[in-house]
């Protein structure tokens, strides 16, 4: 298979992206990570009516040999699939309008209004603005670029 263009991540994502689909999965993200010191081609799968640990296994089995034949990684790498959990990560703009009215935390990469970090309502992305209401009743805007992470944001 010829190699695609793009980044490592990106290319990941385009073979994955229609085998979760296929398999009634949405992929909610990739990233290539070193930890513990192995390289990780991490995938994150979840599907609105609830993710089994076999839909995971699943996934994973019909991912593999399609990353095997890409021929996308040198050297050894470990492939693992996980489900975004509690706090899941907020990355493309769908994400954005799929979490409206939920909390969120959003970090930005540098200060905005004297601070990198607000939770708040997540009022959508508009016009490329993520808008939340925080807490003390002020609405925020923060244009795409400035976000550096957003994530699902829950309080214990």
């Amino acid at each position: 298979m010829a190699h695609l263009a793009g980044s490592l991540t990106d290319r990941a994502e385009a073979i994955a992206e229609p085998l979760a689909r296929d398999l009634g999965l949405a992929l909610v993200d990739v990233e290539h990570v070193r930890e513990g010191g192995r390289l990780i081609l991490r995938f994150v799968v979840d599907r609105p009516d609830g993710l089994s640990l076999d839909a995971i296994a699943a996934f994973h089995r019909a991912l593999e040999p399609v990353l095997d034949a890409a021929d996308l990684i040198a050297g050894r790498h470990y492939v693992e699939v996980s489900s975004p959990g509690l706090l899941r990560p907020l990355r493309r703009d769908r994400d954005f309008a799929t979490f409206t009215g939920r909390t969120v935390r959003v970090s930005t990469y540098a200060p905005v209004d004297g601070s990198k970090e607000f939770v708040g309502r997540l009022d959508g992305l508009v016009d490329g603005e993520v808008r939340l209401h925080l807490a003390d009743g002020r609405d925020i805007r923060l244009r795409r670029e400035q976000v550096a992470k957003a994530r699902l944001h829950a309080e214990f």
